[in-house]
C-alpha cells in the first residue's frame, strides 16, 4: 500500500488542520517545507499537498509556526476556507521589485564594463550590488542549507556564485543570479497557472445567500446554513447549497458539476447542486447538506486529494533525484579538482565545475510529473470528470479492454414505452395509464409518465386490484380492463397469433410487452424497454479507433435482452445473467488476458468488478456518494462521451510526462558534454537549468487545451 496513502489515512481519522500556501512554487521547496513542519516539537504528522498547494497538520502548532517552517522560501499560511486572495501587482511584489533593482545594478555593471573594462573597481561593485540584491534571499536558504549538509537548488546556486566572486567572474556572478530571479518568477507564475483549477472549482459556489427565516428574508454566509433551510434564489444567481426545490421551476445550468453547459429544467422535488446557475426562473430551496458536504466540495477536496497522491512516474522521478544531486555535486567536484591535477589552469576548471552545479539543479526533473498531473486532473474536472489520483491518470492510458455494465451505463438505466399497438391507440394508453396510476411498478410508471408527456389525462378507476408477478386490472367507464404480462394475458383472453408473433420479436430485442383486455377482450399491447443511449454506440466506435482492444458488456440482465442490445451497439462480446462475484471473476480473467482493464458501470451494484479492475469508472458521480466513494473515475454528468476524452487526456498526460523527463534530463546532459570542449559557462549553464524548467512547465500546460 502506497506511504502516503496511509499516512493520509492516518491524518483523517486523526484531527488535523489544513491551510492554503502562498508562493509554493517549487516541488524541492515543498518536500523541504514538509520535512520541516514534521521537525517542529509538537507535530505528529504533516503532508505538503504541491499540486493543490494546501498543507495538513496533525499537532499543537500554529500558523506562525507554520509560517517559520516556510520562512526560507517566503511561504505563506492561510485559513483553509478563505476565499481566493486578490494577486497582488507586479511590481508590488517584494522579491519582483528586488529583482528589478538588481537587473538596473547589472545592466549599469555591464555598460562601465564596456566602458573600461570587467575589472574596474566601479564595474565590480556594481556587479556586487547586482549580486546582493538579487540573490540575498537565495544567499540565506543556501548558506543555511550548507551549514545542515541539505543539497537543494538554492544551495547549489550559492556555492556557483560565491565560487564565481572568488575566481574574479564577478559579472557573469550578477547574471546568473538575475536569470535565476526571472526563472523562479516565471516557474511561479506557470505553476499558478496550472493550479487555477482548484482556485476556479474553490470559488464557484457563491460565499454567502439569502435564506428564510421566521418569514425573513436574510442573507447569511454559506457556513452558518443549516440543513433543512429554505434557500431563496433569484434568476441569474448561483445556487448556495446543495438541496431539493420546494416550490419554482427554472433551467439550471450544471456545467461546474457535470461539464455538461446545456442546462437541465428544474422543478419541485428535482435535486440541485451547489455552485450551479439559475438561469431564468426563481427557486425555493431546501437545504439537503451543510456547506463541507456539498458535491462541490467533495469535488474540491478529491480533486486536491488526487493531486497530492504521487504516480508511479513520479515516485520513479523522485526516487531518482534522490541520488541525482549528489552525482551532480560529485561531478562538479571531480570536473574542478581533476584536470588542474594533470593539466594546471585551476581557475578555467573550477570555473566549470561551478557551470555543472548551476545546470545540474533538479528541479526542472522534480516538477516534471507533479505540473503534469496537477493539469491534467484540473482540466478533467472542469470537463465533469474526476480522477481520484494520478496513478489512476497513468493507468487509464495504458487501457487495452473496458468491461461496460448494460444498465444505466450503455443504457439509459430507467423504462421508457417504446411502442403502442392498437385500433385505437390514444384510447389504450388512456384506459391503461389510468389504471397504472395507482401501480408504483417501474413499468407502470413508465407508462404513465408517457401519457403524462403525450398530455392525455387519467380517468376515474374502479376496484383497481394489483396481481403480484402478472400485472393489474381494475373497472374504467364501466368495463373490467386488465393489463399484464403475455402469460398472464394469453390465460384469460384470446389473442391474434400475429399479435403474439410481434410480442416475440419485441421481447427478442429487450423489451417488455403488457398486454391489455377490456372484458376478456383483446384491446392492444404497450412495449417498454431500458432504451439504449444515444450516445453508446459512438462511444463504442470513439474507443475502438482509440486503440481500445476489447469491449465486453458484463450484465445480470437474460441472455435475450443483453444481446439485443449488444448487437444494437455492435458489441460482438457479451456476458449475461451474471451475479456480481461471476462479474468479478470475469474481470479478473480479462486481466490476466489484457492487464490494464477498465471496468464502468454505477458505483453501487457493480461494486466488486470496479475495485477488482484496473480503472473503476463510475457514471453519474453528481449526487451520488457512492460513485464518489468507491471508483478511481466518475463521470460527473453521467456522459458516455466524456470515456474516449477520458482516454485521450491520459494518454497525453503520459506521453507529456516522458517528454517533460526528457527535456529535463537530455537539455542538462547537452550542456554537461559543453564541458569536454570547454564551452561550458554559467550563462549556458544557467539558461540550461531555466529552459530546461520551463520546457517542463509550459509543456504541462498543453493539457489545458484537451476538451472533449
Amino acid at each position: 500500500m502506497n506511504t502516503r496513502w496511509k499516512r493520509g489515512r492516518r491524518l483523517e481519522k486523526a484531527t488535523k488542520k489544513e491551510y492554503r500556501l502562498e508562493n509554493l512554487s517549487c516541488a524541492n521547496c515543498a518536500m523541504k517545507f514538509e520535512n520541516n513542519i514534521k521537525s517542529l516539537a509538537n507535530v505528529e504528522e504533516a503532508i505538503v499537498n504541491f499540486g493543490a498547494s494546501k498543507v495538513a497538520v496533525i499537532g499543537n502548532v500554529t500558523v506562525e509556526d507554520i509560517e517559520k517552517a516556510g520562512a526560507f522560501d517566503g511561504i505563506k499560511v492561510a485559513p483553509l476556507k478563505q476565499r481566493k486572495q486578490e494577486t497582488t501587482p507586479f511590481f508590488k511584489r517584494k522579491e519582483n521589485v528586488v529583482t528589478a533593482i538588481s537587473f538596473l545594478f547589472l545592466v549599469i555593471g555591464i555598460v562601465v564594463s564596456f566602458m573600461y573594462e570587467e575589472t574596474h573597481p566601479l564595474a565590480i561593485g556594481l556587479f556586487v550590488i547586482a549580486i546582493v540584491v538579487g540573490g540575498y534571499d537565495m544567499f540565506k536558504s543556501g548558506l543555511l542549507n550548507l551549514s545542515r549538509f541539505y543539497f537543494d537548488m538554492k544551495t547549489l546556486m550559492t556555492i556557483a556564485i560565491i565560487g564565481a566572486a572568488i575566481i574574479g567572474e564577478w559579472r557573469e556572478g550578477a547574471v546568473v543570479v538575475f536569470l535565476f530571479a526571472v526563472s523562479e518568477a516565471l516557474e511561479a507564475y506557470s505553476m499558478n497557472k496550472a493550479r487555477q483549477s482548484i482556485s476556479q472549482l474553490i470559488d464557484i459556489a457563491p460565499p454567502s445567500a439569502t435564506i428564510r427565516r421566521d418569514g425573513q428574508l436574510v442573507e447569511i454566509d454559506t457556513e452558518f446554513i443549516q440543513i433543512n433551510d429554505v434557500l431563496i434564489v433569484k434568476p441569474g444567481q448561483k445556487i448556495a447549497m446543495d438541496g431539493i426545490v420546494l416550490n419554482g421551476a427554472s433551467s439550471v445550468n450544471q456545467a461546474s458539476i457535470t461539464g455538461e453547459a446545456v442546462p437541465v429544467y428544474k422543478a419541485t422535488g428535482d435535486e440541485v447542486f451547489a455552485g450551479t446557475l439559475n438561469e431564468e426562473g426563481s427557486l425555493e430551496v431546501k437545504v439537503t447538506k451543510r456547506v463541507e458536504d456539498t458535491t462541490i466540495a467533495k469535488i474540491i477536496h478529491l480533486v486536491e486529494e488526487a493531486q497530492a497522491e504521487k504516480a508511479p512516474s513520479q515516485k520513479f522521478v523522485d526516487k531518482f533525484a534522490k541520488y541525482y544531486t549528489p552525482v551532480i555535486i560529485a561531478i562538479a567536484f571531480l570536473v574542478a579538482i581533476v584536470p588542474p591535477l594533470f593539466g594546471g589552469d585551476w581557475q578555467t576548471w573550477i570555473y566549470q565545475g561551478l557551470a555543472v552545479l548551476v545546470v545540474g539543479c533538479p528541479c526542472a526533473l522534480v516538477v516534471s510529473t507533479p505540473v503534469a498531473i496537477v493539469t491534467a486532473i484540473g482540466n478533467a474536472a472542469k470537463q465533469g470528470v474526476l480522477i481520484k489520483g494520478g496513478i489512476h491518470l497513468e493507468e487509464i492510458g495504458r487501457i487495452r479492454a473496458i468491461a461496460f455494465d448494460k444498465t444505466g451505463t450503455l443504457t439509459k438505466g430507467y423504462p421508457e414505452v417504446t411502442v403502442v399497438e392498437s385500433e385505437n391507440p390514444h384510447d389504450l394508453l388512456q384506459k391503461v395509464m389510468s389504471i397504472e396510476t395507482y401501480s408504483g411498478h417501474p413499468l407502470a410508471q413508465a407508462i404513465v409518465k408517457y401519457g403524462s408527456e403525450k398530455h392525455i389525462h387519467a380517468l376515474e378507476v374502479e376496484n383497481f386490484q394489483s396481481i403480484t408477478g402478472k400485472g393489474a386490472e381494475g373497472i374504467v367507464h364501466g368495463k373490467k380492463w386488465s393489463v399484464g404480462s403475455v402469460a398472464w394475458i394469453l390465460s384469460v383472453s384470446t389473442v391474434p397469433s400475429e399479435v403474439i408473433a410481434r410480442t416475440e420479436q419485441l421481447q427478442s430485442e429487450g423489451n417488455t410487452v403488457m398486454l391489455a383486455v377490456e372484458d376478456g377482450q383483446y384491446k392492444g399491447f404497450i412495449a417498454v424497454a431500458d432504451p439504449i443511449r444515444t450516445t453508446s454506440k459512438k462511444v463504442l466506435q470513439d474507443l475502438k479507433s482509440a486503440g481500445i482492444k476489447h469491449t465486453v458488456m458484463l450484465t445480470g440482465d437474460d441472455k435475450r435482452t443483453a444481446n439485443a442490445i449488444a448487437a444494437k451497439l455492435g458489441m460482438t462480446d457479451v456476458e449475461a445473467n451474471l451475479m456480481p462475484e461471476q462479474k468479478l471473476t470475469a474481470i479478473k480473467a480479462l486481466k490476466e488476458k489484457y492487464r490494464a482493464v477498465a471496468m464502468v458501470g454505477d458505483g453501487v451494484n457493480d461494486a466488486p468488478a470496479l475495485a477488482a479492475a484496473s480503472v473503476g469508472i463510475a457514471m453519474g458521480g453528481a449526487g451520488t456518494d457512492a460513485a464518489l466513494e468507491t471508483a478511481d473515475v466518475a463521470l460527473m454528468a453521467d456522459d458516455l462521451e466524456k470515456l474516449p476524452y477520458t482516454i485521450r487526456l491520459s494518454r497525453k498526460a503520459l506521453h507529456i510526462i516522458k517528454e517533460n523527463i526528457m527535456f529535463a534530463l537530455g537539455l542538462k546532459i547537452i550542456a554537461l558534454l559543453l564541458i569536454i570542449p570547454g564551452w561550458l559557462t554559467l550563462w549556458i549553464a544557467i539558461f540550461a537549468d531555466m529552459g530546461a524548467t520551463l520546457l517542463v512547465v509550459l509543456n504541462s500546460l498543453r493539457l489545458l487545451k484537451v476538451h472533449k
